[in-house]
């Protein structure tokens, strides 16, 4: 057989990714076999391949291929997301490009835009994730706007609007105006900012809103950070409680700028504290400040346009956007004396999740969901009863606390890209409209709800809003087996519940706890047993990877230059879960010189002559402890996945064929130069080979496939990726700790032969003070990987010969014919003086009472370190030219 010198993973790759796919190894039916089964975190259907997919996904083929290896029906279902706000977003830049403005189109003629856009760029990553070996059922790929999907979300949509869970409602809502659409609260991240704390002046007039009689209105000093939103003031409110006030009690103010006469109102929420203890009301431009004015029956004065640029309500500042207007106004304050001081003010300001616009609340009729009844069975699962799992457990907390803090969710956006609201308008009231599944649906049900049957099709027109991009993700794990549509299909009683998910800790909320809420809510069932929560990609600076700082490596040019399988390790050995990965492509290059380390023990082994002849007792030997290390680091890989340490599951296999393996085991059985290897010892050698490759192939898919296609004629069900997964036994403890007594016996050996310059081909006696009582089983595996030959045990120290210790067993080397004893002795003797003199030096800086007093105590420690190996190492030479003379 032709073994190629070099492994090529470009070529095995594509190789065996075809064969995989053409013989239906990642197909998945439902049958008699236990599922296991793995809903993909549906990407952007534009998106491309970053390092955090290719992290969370190389992850979930491992844990995918590892239950296809252990016989179980393994079903990866793929998919992409309609991801609203972002594809909008890029459709809108791609149609300006071309001098179009979305605001020229129709709903419709947008739609044709954005699905030639989807139908272009849609369905790369999923390729790209092929290139990194995911084994998915691609025959199940979903997409959240294919019918189906669509179908769900409508369905849901009008379930719970039916059960009184949904309502519509005209609230303070966060307004994200570069999107142009409202957000969630999750959807919003607050961040600390500097700004600027303007102080200003309001004149008080009397009741009826005249200057006092002598002429001279009071005034009062207001404290904000918004100095432009006083275009909507519509009252000052001071604490009843704050004396310093109670004067105006029944009196009005002038707001700057606008000479617009406003009442002073007295409400508790004042804090006397914070500035000067009085507010300024704008209610419709803060959340708080909106309830005041419900309380008290203020005017609402918008001034923004959806752009957060200002309307007519902003005077002379109309069409100019918000921040450029709160410099211009700030000094027209000041020119005209309203403006009495700016301090610095650090400010807690929400920005938008997507597109990093500052956050306007804005009061808008939206669509909400309620939380309360939904909330209940999720924190119960996952903190009270543990039907579901979160890995590693320090995000319950997290989880906690969203859960218990939550508020109703904004359900609508402000967008055409999306599922469109069921919602059906037939007149002008508040409550003219119905919701339905479809409009012939909705015109029988606005026909009984108006008594009007006269109306038409033609008469109803459907909300404009979309519904959020989570909503229908929400249903993922239920929707991509139709268990919306036909909650008793043969598809979503045997997958669903799923067994894992593999996601990121930032949308523990977003994503994974309203899955959760939706299992409980339409299947009254978990969606999911364990989340397993993968930690953010950083570079070696711990920046988080984007594409703004340039820091983010290209994933598909470290697969050409690594290999998949080299990319898959590298970033694996360095991803334990909940923690963030520091990315250096020489993890990379780790990986892929493992995968060289496998492929040149694979051509080494088949590189070896066959004969029939009698096992040598090291080889025996050898193979017996191999076979015993290989169940106990098996148990330990299955520990470590229980707990979903991929990496330290990676880890235990990388050391048991990197070291055990390829540095001990082949060591141990290789033949002598140009001489045969027994039948026996060979066969075992390949079949522990090929127990190796089945702990690789979850890690490693394409160089465990290619080497285990090599090492014999194959039928695609004797495949790799469909073998069996090695069984556990009970390890022999004893042999695995004896060996590694006589790995350090191999060790001091060899450490000899270097110092000295005994070559490897030169024999050499060893005798043994046996103070353990260690057993000979190793002897044999001592005598050749030491070229011993002669192994004697005494009981008496050897003179003239060197020595070692392992543990309170003493090794004797006799050196004579080996070394030249004088010129040895001659050599000890330089060494010692050496580090006499080395240690004066050190001693004479210690006993000195000025520096020990004053140098930091970290550099004593050091120098104390160095007397203490100083004195360590005179002792070791004394008694090796005690030896020798």
């Amino acid at each position: 057989m032709n073994i190629p010198s070099k492994y090529d993973a470009k070529s095995v790759e594509s190789k065996w990714y075809d064969y995989w796919t053409k013989n239906e190894f990642f197909r998945s039916e439902p049958d008699e076999r236990e599922p296991y089964t793995i809903v993909i975190p549906p990407p952007n259907v534009t998106g491309v391949l970053h390092m955090g997919h290719m992290l969370n996904n190389t992850i979930q083929d491992v844990l995918i291929r590892k239950a296809r290896l252990k016989g179980l029906n393994a079903c990866w279902v793929p998919g992409t997301d309609h991801a609203s706000i972002a594809t909008e977003a890029k459709v809108v830049a791609k149609l300006k490009e071309q001098g179009i403005n979305k605001s020229d189109l129709t709903r419709e003629e947008f739609l044709k835009h954005a699905w030639d856009w989807t139908d272009e760029y849609g369905g790369v990553i999923l390729d790209q994730l092929k290139k990194l070996g995911c084994s998915c059922d691609w025959d199940r790929t979903k997409f959240t706007m294919d019918d189906d999907m669509s179908a769900s979300v409508i369905k849901v949509f009008v379930d719970l609007f039916e059960k009184g869970m949904i309502y519509r409602g005209y609230r303070m809502v966060n307004w994200d105006p570069e999107a142009k659409t409202t957000l969630s609260d999750e959807e919003v991240i607050y961040e600390e900012r500097q700004g600027l704390l303007y102080y200003l002046k309001y004149t008080i007039v009397d009741g009826d809103g005249s200057l006092p009689s002598e002429g001279v209105g009071e005034v009062v000093t207001i404290a904000t950070t918004r100095p432009e939103t006083i275009l909507g003031d519509t009252a000052i409110c001071i604490n009843p409680k704050d004396e310093r006030y109670s004067h105006l009690k029944g009196k009005k103010a002038i707001v700057p700028l606008t000479n617009r006469v406003i009442p002073i109102i007295e409400d508790e929420y004042v804090d006397i504290e914070f500035g000067t203890g009085c507010l300024k009301v704008t209610p419709a431009h803060d959340e708080n400040d909106k309830n005041l004015g419900e309380k008290h029956k203020l005017e609402v004065i918008d001034i923004f346009n959806d752009d957060a640029t200002l309307n007519s309500n902003g005077l002379h500042y109309e069409g100019k956007d918000r921040f450029v207007v709160r410099k211009e106004i700030s000094k027209e304050l000041e020119e005209k004396g309203f403006l009495v001081k700016t301090e610095n003010h650090m400010n807690k300001v929400g920005t938008s999740e997507r597109t990093k616009a500052v956050i306007e609340p804005r009061l808008s009729d939206q669509w909400f969901l309620k939380m309360e009844d939904l909330v209940k069975p999720a924190l119960d699962a996952v903190l009270t009863d543990k039907e579901i799992q979160l890995f590693p457990s320090k995000f319950e907390n997290t989880y906690r606390h969203w859960l218990e803090n939550i508020r109703d969710w904004n359900i609508s956006r402000q967008l055409w890209w999306g599922h469109q609201i069921p919602a059906y308008y037939f007149g002008d009231g508040e409550n003219d409209f119905v919701v339905a599944e479809s409009i012939e649906e909705a015109l029988t049900k606005a026909k009984e709800k108006s008594g009007n049957t006269n109306l038409t099709v033609a008469n109803l027109k459907q909300d404009e809003d979309s519904l959020d991009t989570w909503f229908s993700s929400w249903l993922w794990p239920i929707s991509v087996f139709n268990g919306i549509m036909e909650p008793e299909n043969k598809e979503i009683e045997y997958y669903y519940p799923t067994n894992d998910l593999v996601t990121g800790p930032d949308i523990l909320f977003f994503w994974v706890a309203r899955m959760i809420f939706a299992g409980y809510e339409f299947r009254d069932q978990k969606p999911f047993t364990n989340v397993y929560l993968t930690g953010l990609v950083r570079d070696k600076q711990r920046r988080k990877m984007s594409k703004s700082l340039g820091n983010s490596p290209d994933a598909l040019k470290l697969i050409e230059e690594f290999g998949a399988d080299g990319v898959r390790v590298g970033l694996l050995l360095s991803s334990a879960a909940g923690n963030d990965l520091l990315f250096d492509e020489s993890l990379c290059q780790q990986g892929k010189n493992f995968a060289n380390k496998i492929w040149n023990a694979f051509r080494l082994v088949k590189g070896w002559e066959v004969a029939d002849i009698e096992q040598p007792a090291y080889a025996s030997t050898a193979i017996n402890w191999y076979k015993n290390k290989f169940q106990h680091t098996l148990i330990n890989i299955e520990e470590q996945f229980s707990k979903y340490r991929i990496s330290d599951a990676l880890m235990a296999t990388y050391k048991l064929v990197w070291d055990d393996f390829c540095s001990w085991l082949l060591e141990m059985v290789k033949p002598a130069y140009q001489q045969p290897i027994d039948a026996k010892t060979y066969k075992e050698i390949i079949a522990l080979f090929e127990e190796n490759l089945k702990l690789l192939h979850p890690f490693m898919p394409f160089l465990s496939e290619e080497i285990w296609q090599l090492m014999a004629e194959r039928s695609p069900k004797e495949a790799l990726i469909v073998a069996k997964w090695p069984e556990v036994s009970k390890a022999d403890e004893k042999i695995i700790a004896d060996f590694e007594f006589a790995a350090e016996v191999i060790s001091g050996i060899r450490t000899i032969r270097k110092e000295k310059n005994i070559a490897f081909k030169n024999e050499i006696s060893l005798s043994v003070m046996n103070n353990d009582g260690v057993l000979k089983t190793f002897d044999s595996i001592i005598k050749k990987l030491g070229n011993i030959e002669e192994l004697s045990y005494v009981t008496e120290k050897v003179d003239g010969a060197l020595s070692f210790r392992v543990k309170s067993n003493e090794y004797f080397i006799p050196v004579s014919g080996a070394i030249d004893v004088e010129e040895e002795i001659k050599k000890i003797e330089e060494e010692l003086k050496y580090t006499e003199g080395f240690l004066k030096s050190v001693q004479k800086k210690l006993s000195n009472e000025r520096f020990v007093g004053s140098a930091p105590e970290k550099v004593v420690a050091i120098e104390k370190q160095k007397e203490a190996d100083a004195l360590a190492k005179i002792e070791t030479l004394k008694e090796s030219l005690k030896s020798l003379k």
